[in-house]
């Protein structure tokens, strides 16, 4: 009688709703084929319960991450991580070129404009702020916290920041509100506080998916101008916007 194989080990660097379904997905589809580790950044204190182990932290650059995908024996890696997650994604680009470990990048469709949208795409987040001071002074920001700090020269602005969970320090903005929420949010949720907020302009990044897409169309519905930052560009290799399709390459791999 032949021994099982060894279950492959699959590392999902992740923190992104499309991570947690890939895990669940993967564990529910090859079972104990396949041992799984989530590798979250740490940002948050609060995460959802994971299918799998779960790594918390960074690896330490390109190289770092190359010998622990060694060390670990990593078999496959999935980069699920948010679009804008730019680092890590080059790093783990190079990391599994390095180690010899295929690599997937699991990267979420972008939103399609409708042509009511009055987007105003710009490269980076100091230019949506500096395209600010020709707009409204009323301005929704959910670009997160570590972008703060370009908009604090617009002192003649009212900034509504949203957020994931309390700040540890005071926001870097002249005159603000803060709101704590974490997605997916609903459209009339988003209605309420572009009304109760007086809000005339709204500073996002593109980073697809359902989960925070009604904002765009309450602000679709009311004529705002939505400065948005484009995505950067993802490193070459492999890429796939569904689970499904995840899951489909996984399933060549263990093979």
């Amino acid at each position: 009688m032949r021994d099982p194989e060894p279950a492959r080990h699959l590392l999902i660097l992740g923190g992104t709703g499309e991570a947690a379904a890939l895990a669940s997905a993967a564990l529910s589809r090859f079972g104990e084929r396949l041992r799984i580790t989530n590798s979250l950044a740490g940002r948050t204190s609060h995460r959802a319960v994971l299918a799998g182990e779960v790594r918390i932290g960074g690896f330490g650059g390109a190289d770092a991450l190359a010998a622990y995908l060694r060390a670990e024996g990593i078999d496959c890696v999935i980069d699920a991580t948010h679009p804008f997650a730019a680092r890590i994604s080059a790093q783990a680009a190079s990391a599994c070129a390095s180690a010899a470990v295929p690599r997937l990048l699991l990267l979420r469709a972008e939103w399609k404009r409708h042509d009511l949208d009055r987007w105003i795409d710009v490269a980076d987040v100091p230019a949506a702020a500096a395209a600010l001071r020709q707009l409204g002074q009323r301005v929704w920001l959910t670009v997160g916290q570590r972008e703060l700090e370009a908009f604090s020269g617009l002192t003649r602005h009212h900034f509504v920041v949203r957020l994931i969970e309390p700040p540890a320090s005071p926001l870097p903005l002249s005159s603000c509100d803060l709101l704590l929420g974490r997605g997916p949010f609903n459209l009339a949720e988003e209605r309420r506080i572009l009304e109760r907020h007086a809000i005339e302009v709204l500073v996002t990044k593109a980073s697809g998916g359902d989960a925070t897409e009604p904002k765009l169309i309450a602000a679709r519905e009311r004529a705002l101008p939505v400065v948005m930052v484009r995505r950067p560009v993802p490193p070459a290799g492999e890429r796939v916007e569904e689970v499904t399709a995840a899951l489909d390459w996984l399933a060549a791999r263990l093979a």
